[in-house]
């Protein structure tokens, strides 16, 4: 078995690695991870190609007597980059995987952007048949795109492919710095943009968290997966024949509601909250399936998810760096 891991450096690329080289599972596998902009050093069951997906050239030299692919490389709100990286890239891993003689399974790590998350109103729980409305900007319909490519792929070739669509994917102290107020958020919304500078100064300084509110007035929920989560969910379908041209939402069991995060914070550490509203929409991920068909479970809940970030605490080796715009 040799894996072709591509966005090897990302977050999920670098715990996804780690856990194939660590796993009995795999204990005979090899990986091959695609690097572009970062680096990764080889090691002894690792070979690591240099280079953008947007090359075929590269792609295929990357392909080469590859059983197994796992998607991850992908571009954010960079429109121009987008089509080249993420659609024109994926094309040449497609053509590379179904014309290749030892290409087996090719998994591609998507996301609820496909579906446009909260930013249209959904009238029952997001599940695999929800259709695609992307939202405005590139990185949603590139999302749209992958997917579609996938299943076609399927339809047009028989290509064995299995897409897992996450929301949005936390590691280390990500959740703490997606609720601040400072030059340190992580994603969005920007909340200090809702307020007057010096009000919004002191929420920073105070630690005080948003309590985003949806275009009902409600707490909004909005969905999240541990990047531990994902990673077990991709290495439950790695040659898993019931993950077969399947789509699968992987996230936590309950969306996080942003009023159940405001009133833990206050119980637990004793921050205080303010309430933004806004014109967003909750929704549900509804991750049956890839429990029911692929026996896995997340282990994240809400109280994990935040008891982890606060109680993170980052070595001088490991600085907080976001390496994409978005």
């Amino acid at each position: 078995m040799l894996i072709l891991v591509t966005g090897a450096t990302g977050k999920v690329g670098r715990n996804l690695i780690a856990r194939l080289l660590d796993q009995a599972r795999f204990s005979r596998a090899r990986i091959r991870a695609l690097c572009h902009n970062r680096r990764l050093d080889p090691s002894e069951r690792m070979d690591v190609v240099c280079g953008t997906i947007a090359d075929r050239n590269v792609v295929e030299a990357a392909v080469k007597g590859v059983t197994h692919i796992v998607h991850l490389a992908t571009c954010k709100e960079t429109p121009d980059d987008v089509m080249d990286t993420t659609i024109k890239g994926m094309f040449w891993l497609l053509e590379a995987f179904r014309t290749s003689p030892s290409a087996r399974q090719f998994v591609l790590v998507g996301g609820d952007a496909a579906v446009g998350h909260f930013f249209h109103r959904h009238d029952g729980p997001v599940t695999e048949n929800t259709p695609h409305r992307a939202y405005p900007g590139c990185y949603a319909l590139s999302k749209v795109l992958e997917e579609v490519m996938l299943e076609q792929y399927a339809v047009q070739y028989g290509a064995n492919g299995c897409c897992l669509r996450a929301p949005w994917i936390m590691e280390k102290d990500d959740f703490k710095h997606t609720l601040s107020f400072g030059d340190d958020l992580f994603g969005g919304p920007d909340w200090k943009t809702f307020f007057a500078p010096e009000e919004a100064r002191r929420y920073a300084e105070t630690g005080t968290v948003p309590l985003l509110r949806d275009a009902d007035g409600r707490p909004l929920k909005r969905n999240f997966v541990h990047v531990g989560d994902l990673v077990s969910a991709i290495l439950a379908a790695i040659d898993n024949p019931r993950a077969e041209r399947q789509l699968f939402n992987v996230s936590m069991d309950r969306p996080v509601d942003y009023g159940e995060v405001a009133s833990y914070l206050a119980r637990t550490r004793g921050l205080a909250s303010v309430d933004v509203p806004s014109a967003f929409h909750s929704n549900w991920m509804d991750n049956s399936k890839a429990k029911y068909l692929l026996d896995w479970r997340p282990d994240y809940d809400l109280e994990k998810l935040i008891d982890s970030a606060w109680q993170y605490e980052r070595q001088p080796n490991d600085p907080r760096v976001v390496w994409y715009p978005g």
